[in-house]
């Protein structure tokens, strides 16, 4: 009992709205809810703190192994009216996809129906629903790629199921195993750089066909264990799907576009780089002096590195690269399917091989070595955005411009900022100072015959003087309205990107490393990193520390329809939800 007072004591007064008994683990396990409680007046800090507390708990059980005592947290946690509160919270509000319905039509729950909801997920669970079959074009290609949408109770129910499977999987994944919220493509990249900055090698360039449709469930329930959301996970996986009103069954695969899919799909590839070390002690290699390699090193040789269904397998010896495609292809026919064949190539990152040129492409990356004399390893490797990332990004700013044509400047430099803007901060990491003043040439001749035809009885000193009055140095073309003005690629600073520890984790509550490398993210534009590092990593308006997957959005402290301006003074950062709630009580 003294105990649980001191806590208390430590965590602050209870709020009036709910009231908390504590068990012997300082864990929260029961909680009155006032009946007269509104979705404004929760205390979103109290949750996640006491989320989270649950989290770093069954994170630190996994790591350690304690089974038992993991799958006692995570009960407790899918019991929390915290937990509830939240998973609710984040496929309400903070996720983009809120306003798509499922098969029950239902989409955007104003705030009484959230707490419903919320009542709802502590009831016996509802069977889980069929999904709503939804076909979106992909990007560059004819082809269309099916998501599969649940209602918002399946959703709610799989957020829950989310928080605490993640914390368990978090510990237990293999550690060039990207695409999870805390490892980028960048990190994805460097893991690749760190592999052949000393010796080229060849690599085989894969990708695994329909991976979210081809999963086989009994593999996957069998890496579930005898988990908690065991029965609920069997349930999603074979709910079935409606399709233009016509029902079908699920034998196989993982609706995409569900909550919790991403993290099944890891799950379901796990084992993929623990099956190839095991291949790599068997390979009949000699170190320079003609001895036989030992195990560590022959693992320490190969290297595979995944991101999400894309992955490379690199080695110096073409033998082992083709037998550890087979070897890959055989592991995958039990788990996920096989290999794509039109995405799937051998390469050399130095010397053409087999009609191929040297280098491979991956993650909109171009990755190659190149012949030079000032180098002890006679090569230097350079990484650049790729050909195909180019032409796409062009490809898109040369679409606004045509949409644009008679629309004002203004709306113009609205719309193409963004899109310059994050393309560069994502290549900033790498060798892209010379694709920049490309694309910047580019843009400069697009946007020249924008403004010339607009006025096709004007002189070319006319139009220069109204689009482009502004001169500053060498900087003799910038578009601006006097409020707005145009980016440019090469105002993006290159900065090298620092690789994830290996060990770490978001939820070992190392907090000082993750807020620091929130503002250092390629992805993070320069008004963020100033706002952050004002802010101290912390969101204005609630006060938490802001993590790896939380969702920050830019709010002017006083609104520019109240005669706010859009200088940096007048905004803040805050949580997605945090803003809506500022903006509810204005």
């Amino acid at each position: 009992m003294n105990k649980a007072k001191t806590l208390k004591r430590r965590l602050g007064n209870p709020r009036p709205f709910l009231s908390v008994a504590w068990d012997t683990d300082d864990i929260p396990y029961q909680v009155s809810v006032n009946p007269n409680l509104k979705w404004t007046d929760i205390n979103w800090r109290r949750v996640e703190k006491n989320v989270f507390k649950l989290q770093k708990l069954i994170y630190r059980a996994s790591s350690r192994g304690k089974i038992r005592k993991m799958r006692k947290y995570q009960r407790l946690l899918t019991k929390s009216y915290y937990a509830r509160l939240l998973a609710v919270r984040r496929v309400t509000q903070d996720n983009q996809g809120k306003k798509t319905a499922g098969v029950d039509g239902i989409k955007n729950l104003p705030p009484m129906q959230r707490l419903n909801l919320v009542d709802l997920l502590n009831t016996r669970y509802l069977k889980a629903s069929p999904t709503r079959r939804v076909w979106i074009p992909k990007p560059g290609r004819d082809e269309k790629r099916p998501l599969g949408i649940p209602t918002m109770y399946d959703r709610a129910l799989q957020a829950l199921v989310k928080l605490g499977m993640e914390p368990e999987w978090e510990a237990r994944f293999e550690p060039n195993s990207y695409g999870l919220f805390r490892r980028s493509t960048h990190d994805a990249i460097e893991a690749i750089f760190e592999s052949i900055k000393n010796k080229p090698k060849y690599v085989l360039d894969a990708n695994i066909s329909k991976c979210f449709d081809r999963i086989n469930h009994d593999a996957l329930l069998r890496k579930v264990g005898q988990s908690p959301y065991r029965r609920l996970i069997k349930e999603w996986l074979r709910a079935g799907v409606f399709d233009n009103k016509q029902f079908s069954n699920t034998v196989e695969g993982t609706p995409q576009s569900g909550v919790i899919s991403p993290l099944l799909a890891n799950i379901a590839l796990h084992g993929m780089e623990e099956r190839l070390m095991e291949f790599a002690k068997t390979i009949d290699m000699k170190d320079y002096r003609g001895w036989q390699m030992g195990k560590r090193d022959k693992i320490k040789s190969l290297s595979l590195i995944r991101y999400a269904d894309d992955f490379v397998i690199l080695h110096e010896d073409i033998k082992v690269v083709l037998q550890a495609k087979t070897v890959i292809q055989e592991w995958l026919n039990q788990v996920v399917g096989e290999l794509k064949p039109e995405k799937t190539k051998i390469a050399h990152t130095l010397e053409e091989y087999e009609g191929n040129k040297p280098g491979f492409d991956f993650l909109g990356f171009t990755i190659r070595q190149w012949k030079v004399k000032t180098t002890k390893q006679g090569f230097k490797t350079l990484i650049k955005p790729s050909s195909k990332s180019i032409k796409t990004h062009y490809r898109k700013l040369a679409g606004i411009f045509d949409r644009y044509k008679t629309a004002p400047t203004k709306a113009l430099i609205a719309k193409l900022n963004p899109i310059i803007r994050g393309w560069a901060n994502y290549f900033s990491t790498v060798v892209s100072k010379e694709t920049y003043n490309k694309l910047d040439m580019l843009l400069w001749k697009r946007l020249w015959r924008w403004a010339s035809r607009r006025h096709p009885n004007k002189s070319a000193k006319w139009v220069k003087n109204k689009y482009f009055p502004h001169c500053k140095g060498t900087r003799n073309w910038e578009l601006n309205d006097g409020e707005y003005i145009l980016n440019r690629h090469s105002d993006v600073p290159i900065v090298r990107h620092i690789k994830v520890k290996g060990n770490k984790s978001p939820y070992d509550g190392d907090w000082t490393y993750w807020s620091s490398r929130i503002g250092k993210h390629p992805g993070v534009r320069k008004e963020v990193t100033t706002l952050l590092k004002r802010q101290k990593n912390k969101c204005a308006f609630c006060g938490l520390t802001f993590r790896p997957s939380d969702l920050v959005e830019v709010d002017h402290i006083k609104p520019r329809s109240k005669g706010g301006d859009n200088t940096l003074k007048n905004k803040q950062l805050l949580h997605r939800h945090c803003h809506d709630s500022k903006t509810a009580f204005q």
